[in-house]
């Protein structure tokens, strides 16, 4: 394995270490949202490239396009969270109450 591979996958892996345990905050679950897409992007980015394919050019740009659309989606609800709740607190989110 080499080093690009170890650092994507590290990167990867903390990113959703960080989500798994630390989720106080609606924008730390983003920050490590939108870092798991990066570190996809990357590695997506680098793949045809190594494997000399052109065929799967495309993917890192589908790739791109979602993280983007996810990160407009997060922040309209931590806009509507924090104007609603006063707080981005994930514990003051309770989808059982009206």
């Amino acid at each position: 394995m080499s080093t690009l591979h170890l650092s994507f996958y590290s990167a990867f892996t903390l990113s959703s270490l960080g989500l798994a345990f630390h989720r106080t905050h609606l924008v730390a679950a983003l920050l490590c949202l939108e870092s798991m897409l990066l570190s996809m992007y990357i590695a997506l980015s680098t793949w045809p490239v190594e494997t000399q394919m052109t065929s799967s050019a495309l993917l890192p740009m589908l790739t791109l396009t979602f993280s983007a659309c996810e990160a407009g989606t997060g922040l309209a609800l931590l806009v509507a969270s924090s104007r609603t709740h006063g707080s981005d607190h994930l514990h003051n989110l309770n989808l059982l109450q009206c």
